[in-house]
């Protein structure tokens, strides 16, 4: 759509405004929720009767999921994904490699995350795809999409790590960025999948991060703003605007049926898939430390979890009542309720610290 608004725009002057990147990106927002709003309940009613029982439920979970969660269906990611995928094809400039870079990552991980999925519904089983097979798969992808990143910007620039609060100073990591990048894409897949444990509690700090790269993806691909704000230059990157806003929207439309209770889970279908587009666009937009703090409330559950593991397996004592830390403020009384609208405060909270890194330099 984008090719034939843009050859029919030199013609009729009203459709230029669909030149705009912002507008562009607030069409595939738009585009998005109506997607999952339109087709939502089918997905939901096709889920539960081909699932049955739904999802598993950890039986050494919170003994209140076994009644509160139980025969709810998940892979509700595939709403999320479908919606993205279909609004990007419809208002981004599809010439645009990073675009593709990202919806690679988004596919493969989703895929990933899908099987997994299956696997556990299939065998009604919380044990699904093997852990280290699916760190290598997810490893391979994101190393895949971190050389294409490599190849498209001018050396030593595109290999480099930057770093926020701090004026024209990056580092040189040459191969090595296609490690550490990896790193970060993984990471941030099985963070936000660490993080989807509560109804609506991973969506919403998704949305968050998605709104807060559209915007650092749209200024570091803007020269006139990222030379005022002293950020950067990464050309081509400012169309990563349009898939977060696609996000946006698709998250918008997924949290209206996943509200407590929820009438579907995401599954690791959709949050191992948005933890790694997030990883993807922080990488390509050269900002993967500010992913770590805007994503801070996903690097808590992640350190909570390695945390725990580290004292039972070293000392035989647990740190926490239970891992991940939204589990143990449900030990301590906290209500579900609590846990998550708290949990997305701090999101929009560190959010705003993130952000502000594109001033304060």
């Amino acid at each position: 759509m984008f090719y034939f608004l843009q050859e029919f725009g030199d013609q009729f002057a009203a459709l230029n405004v669909f030149r705009y990147l912002t507008f562009r990106t607030g069409g595939a927002t738009i585009t998005a929720l109506f997607i999952v709003f339109i087709f939502g309940p089918q997905v939901i009613s096709h889920l539960k009767l081909r699932q049955g029982h739904g999802q598993p439920i950890r039986e050494d979970g919170p003994q209140s999921h076994l009644i509160t969660k139980k025969g709810t269906p998940t892979m509700g990611g595939l709403m999320i994904l479908v919606s993205v995928l279909i609004s990007t094809l419809l208002w981004a400039n599809l010439s645009n490699a990073y675009v593709w870079i990202v919806l690679f990552v988004t596919a493969g991980f989703g895929a990933i995350g899908f099987y997994d999925d299956y696997l556990k519904v299939s065998k009604a089983t919380n044990s699904g795809f093997g852990g280290r097979q699916r760190l290598v798969l997810e490893s391979v992808i994101a190393a895949i999409a971190c050389y294409a990143v490599s190849t498209m910007g001018e050396a030593p620039f595109s290999t480099s790590l930057a770093f926020p609060f701090i004026k024209d100073f990056a580092v040189d990591l040459g191969i090595f960025f296609v490690v550490f990048g990896g790193f970060i894409i993984v990471a941030a897949g099985n963070s936000v999948n660490l993080t989807d444990g509560l109804d609506g509690l991973a969506i919403v700090p998704v949305m968050i991060a998605a709104g807060s790269f559209g915007l650092i993806a749209y200024l570091v691909g803007n020269e006139v703003f990222s030379n005022y704000l002293l950020i950067n230059f990464v050309p081509g990157t400012g169309e990563l605007a349009v898939l977060c806003g696609a996000l946006i929207g698709a998250g918008l439309g997924f949290l209206w049926f996943n509200a407590p209770p929820a009438s579907i889970f995401m599954g690791d279908t959709g949050s191992l898939a948005l933890g790694g587009m997030l990883g993807a666009i922080a990488v390509a937009t050269k900002h993967e430390i500010v992913l770590g703090i805007i994503g801070g409330l996903f690097v808590l559950e992640t350190v909570s979890v390695i945390v725990q593991v580290i004292s039972f397996k070293t000392t035989g004592k647990r740190i926490f009542k239970m891992a991940p830390i939204h589990h143990h403020f449900e030990h301590l009384g906290w209500t579900e309720s609590q846990i998550v609208i708290r949990f997305w405060i701090i999101s929009f909270v560190l959010a705003m610290i993130g952000l502000s890194s594109l001033k304060l330099r």
